[in-house]
């Protein structure tokens, strides 16, 4: 009888010690790969700036890229997210120091650029599991539609187009862009330049 090999598993802890660690979230465990193409990359980056300029301006929080861990799933303790863009608001923080390791409170906004290499459902995990943390407001950018769906803990959902404007609501009170907006292509050419 031929034996399957057990896929190993992993600890929070574990996954900080990893020098490739970014690369990676935890899952139950379970190493997952973070892979994310250049235009998901472009795109995200463009709303971390105009989310980070504003929070700056208006001293709202902390707000951090890609590689942040968060550690905030009492269900699942051994799992490690790291959303495209996450904020939380001043108050939150204790002591409002950040920590050296995973954040262990969930983000008040959370942001997810789908990438080429992204499954349905394990973009909808993500959301459920962020909503059961806390999580007040869930933006998932598709690049590829081109449009923003907007989740809420109420399970309410709404979609924007690229004519449509993306508000912070009562999370980013006064943030606001349009859509359109995060997909221009840098070089001037105008909207619907970045494309699938």
């Amino acid at each position: 009888m031929n034996a399957i090999a057990a896929s190993p598993t992993y600890t929070p802890d574990d996954l900080l010690a990893m020098p490739d660690g970014d690369f990676y979230e935890l899952v139950d465990g379970q190493l997952v790969e973070r892979s994310m193409g250049a235009r998901s990359s472009l795109i995200g980056g463009r709303l971390l700036f105009l989310i980070d300029g504003f929070v700056r301006e208006n001293r709202l929080g902390w707000v951090w890229p890609a590689d942040c861990g968060f550690r905030c799933f009492p269900d699942h303790p051994r799992t490690v997210r790291k959303p495209d863009i996450s904020f939380i608001r001043f108050g939150r923080l204790p002591g409002e120091v950040v920590p050296e390791g995973d954040i262990r409170i969930a983000p008040d906004l959370v942001v997810e650029v789908v990438s080429p290499n992204d499954l349905c459902y394990e973009v909808d995990r993500k959301i459920q599991e962020y909503l059961a943390a806390g999580v007040r407001l869930v933006w998932i950018i598709s690049p590829v539609a081109r449009t923003v769906l907007i989740y809420r803990p109420d399970g309410s959902i709404h979609g924007l187009r690229e004519n449509g404007d993306l508000s912070g609501e009562d999370v980013l009170p006064g943030f606001q862009c349009r859509v359109g907006e995060i997909f221009t292509n840098p070089a001037g050419a105008g909207p619907g330049t970045i494309s699938g």
